[in-house]
């Protein structure tokens, strides 16, 4: 992977930024994103932020090497700390990152997000943690994606700043609202294989001592799994 040849999952990130937009990649690694929409006319400019030393300098030098300093601006910063009110910044990326790491990075740099119209998260893990957050902080799943790479599953979620909030169910929450209605094979194999884990779990506390704890922590996977079978029933109906 390099900035002229993205890896499948960050193709698909940048496939939902805006042609034109001013983009803040945080968490940039090499800068690969940010270069990568630059270079394609995507973005007419861009921040590259990266808390880690190392990180960071990677980044500022293949935004030297794609001559590229003019249009990308590469801080070392702590998450949204990176946007600055002057930089005009309308689009936000993150990606590669747990869903809760990205709800933190959002919740702590909220003030920064004024003008930004569109986020566009790429969680590892934990989707659903940045379902919850849109909906208590009013930004609305205009898109979402399920792909697979390197045997890995993933999703983009795309969040728009909205005046009218929608109410999700606890099965969009979990499972996705766009992706519920794509029922794609992939959305299939990775409900599945989480149910099936969590069937084992709830069968492996059967077996220890049944605190509070323990009862409260199997009741709410037994209903993670009911949510989950609900849905994929409807899929074969």
């Amino acid at each position: 992977m390099n900035a002229q040849q993205l890896s499948h999952r960050l193709t698909r990130v940048a496939y939902h930024v805006p042609k034109g937009a001013v983009v803040a990649d945080i968490g940039s690694d090499h800068a690969y994103l940010p270069c990568y929409l630059v270079l394609n006319g995507v973005a007419d400019k861009a921040v590259a932020g990266e808390v880690v030393k190392g990180p960071f300098e990677s980044a500022r030098k293949q935004v030297q090497q794609e001559g590229l300093t003019g249009q990308i601006d590469v801080r070392l910063a702590s998450g949204l700390d990176a946007i600055q009110p002057e930089d005009g910044i309308n689009a936000v990326t993150i990606a590669g990152m747990g869903g809760p790491l990205i709800c933190s990075i959002l919740e702590q740099g909220k003030e920064r997000l004024d003008g930004v119209e569109r986020l566009i998260l790429q969680p590892n893990v934990h989707a659903k943690s940045i379902r919850d957050w849109a909906a208590a902080n009013d930004w609305v799943i205009t898109e979402e994606e399920i792909l697979k790479e390197n045997e890995k599953i993933y999703e983009i979620l795309v969040l728009e700043k909205t005046l009218s909030p929608v109410l999700l169910t606890q099965q969009q929450l979990l499972m996705g609202p766009e992706l519920m209605k794509q029922k794609t094979e992939i959305f299939r194999e990775k409900w599945i294989r989480e149910s099936e884990q969590w069937k084992n779990i709830v069968a492996s506390m059967e077996a220890t001592a049944q605190t509070m704890e323990i009862i409260g922590k199997k009741q709410e996977l037994i209903e993670k799994i009911q949510l989950v079978e609900e849905v994929l029933q409807r899929e074969n109906s």
